[in-house]
């Protein structure tokens, strides 16, 4: 008989995980159910943003980030070294140490919350039964009164570019080069390509970004990209836009590639090539015939605005829905659906989800573009304030970018904040709020910032908006 639970997530990321503490901290009995092997050949919780994303990008970002400045950054501050160097084998050990340390932080909260963990990939079938198939290939099933599906994503793989692991990677792979390779390809300037990118780059690579789209980073606000993009060419990234990869070939001397812009067909060598060119939701075998789930044509579970399937008992959250594909929101979503389950309010605010982007320097954001909003029609108002006028930015020898709000003509309601430039990942947790609480620029004007931190920037960007920041000319 198979054993029956309150509450079964499938999926072990931030979603997931999150999702089945809260339900637990409920009072209702929870297990967890996940597929994802580690490294070291054994289950391990925490979905690819711990694994292989979110948690371990970080780890080499900032690496190489202290690599970067002691060769090219420090001479600034008097400090100099003589000769140095990376091993890469040491950076990559410490990555590897910190996923381990948070993917046992996972365990260790399970065990706290009473959250049965059972390794497996598992399928949902009619009724809330799931199946699952562990390692070993053996097959078992559970039953629940509710199921949480947190399935998460997967890399799109390109049929021309196939991942092999060792020449062709995903983000996975391009965390665990033995050396920094001579010549690196990026296929896609997203957040991954950007990011990993900016990892070997600064580590001596030659990078080169390949972007189909003509326009870099469409998805943020034009001034906050414009900064963006001149402030990667002075660090030697060669971002090539409207370039369509049409072909990659593997050789002994290295990887040719072809594709396509304005001037025509063109041709480029690297010895490594890493394919960032997006996720798809990973619901592949997720679905039995009879579950009643529907998927759209994109692949994703198919909910409500309270992330419900509309078949009973059945919720999805995090990277297999509709909205952004962010560690963030999915974590939000599995608190709110935890507690929807449990008769509580739970509810998350897409149009509120922050957005990062972890280069040097950072990109953040959160609400609509001026571009959106202008095609909306709504009358609006502007105010930007740059961080080379920020005594804490100077001191941190971190001047590059700016914060600029948008904010509604009449109502001088907050409609969106972009920033580019230093720690911008921790400055927009305030425009988050104030967008929360549907502030107004005249809110962030009148809040007292501390002297000298990098949210004055906020603070006088907020003032701009009218025209009377203070240490700018307006």
């Amino acid at each position: 008989m198979s054993e029956n639970y309150d509450v079964i997530v499938i999926g072990a990321g931030p979603a997931g995980y999150v999702a089945a503490i809260r339900a637990a901290q409920l009072g209702m009995k929870t297990a967890c159910i996940d597929a994802f092997i580690g490294k070291d050949g054994k289950p391990a919780l925490g979905g690819t943003c711990l694994n292989v994303g979110c948690i371990p990008s970080k780890a080499l970002l900032d690496s190489s980030r202290q690599f970067h400045n002691l060769v090219h950054g420090f001479e600034a501050h008097g400090i100099s070294a003589k000769s140095p160097s990376i091993d890469v084998a040491t950076m990559v050990g410490r990555k590897d140490k910190i996923v381990k340390q948070f993917t046992g932080g996972i365990t260790a909260l399970f065990k706290a919350n009473k959250v049965t963990a059972i390794a497996g990939f598992a399928t949902l079938k009619a009724n809330r039964v799931v199946s699952v198939k562990d390692a070993d290939g053996k097959q078992s099933e559970y039953t629940a009164t509710n199921v949480i599906i947190a399935a998460g994503s997967v890399p799109i793989e390109l049929p021309f570019a196939k991942f092999d692991g060792k020449h062709i990677v995903d983000n996975a792979g391009a965390l665990d080069f033995n050396e920094v390779p001579k010549r690196l390809g990026v296929i896609g300037a997203g957040v991954i390509g950007l990011e990993l990118g900016s990892v070997w780059r600064r580590l001596g690579a030659e990078v080169t970004i390949l972007e189909a789209l003509p326009d870099f980073l469409a998805a943020a606000d034009a001034d906050v990209a414009k900064v963006a993009a001149r402030e990667f060419k002075k660090q030697g990234l060669d971002i090539r836009l409207g370039a369509k990869l049409t072909k990659a070939d593997v050789g002994k001397k290295g990887i040719t590639l072809g594709y396509s812009d304005a001037k025509g067909e063109q041709s480029l060598e690297v010895d490594k090539l890493l394919v960032a060119v997006g996720r798809r939701a990973a619901t592949v075998g997720l679905l039995a015939e009879g579950s009643g789930v529907k998927l759209d044509d994109r692949g994703r579970v198919e909910v409500d605005q309270h992330n419900w399937t509309g078949v009973e008992g059945v919720w999805a959250v995090g990277d297999c829905v509709r909205g952004p594909m962010l560690a963030h929101k999915g974590s939000e979503e599995g608190i709110a659906v935890a507690e929807l389950i449990a008769g509580k309010a739970g509810h998350v605010n897409l149009d509120t989800v922050p957005w990062v982007i972890y280069t040097e320097p950072e990109i953040a954001w959160v609400g609509q573009t001026e571009a959106q909003i202008k095609g909306s029609g709504v009358a609006y108002k502007t105010g930007s304030f740059p961080f080379a006028a920020i005594g804490r930015a100077v001191a941190m020898n971190e001047t590059a970018g700016h914060v600029k709000i948008i904010a509604d003509a009449e109502t001088d309601r907050v409609l969106g904040v972009h920033m580019v430039g230093p720690l911008v990942s921790e400055l927009i947790s305030e425009a988050v709020v104030t967008m929360e609480f549907k502030g107004s620029a005249e809110d962030l004007a009148r809040i007292v910032h501390a002297h000298p931190t990098l949210s004055e920037a906020v603070h006088e960007a907020a003032l701009a908006v009218d025209k009377r920041a203070i240490h700018k000319a307006n």
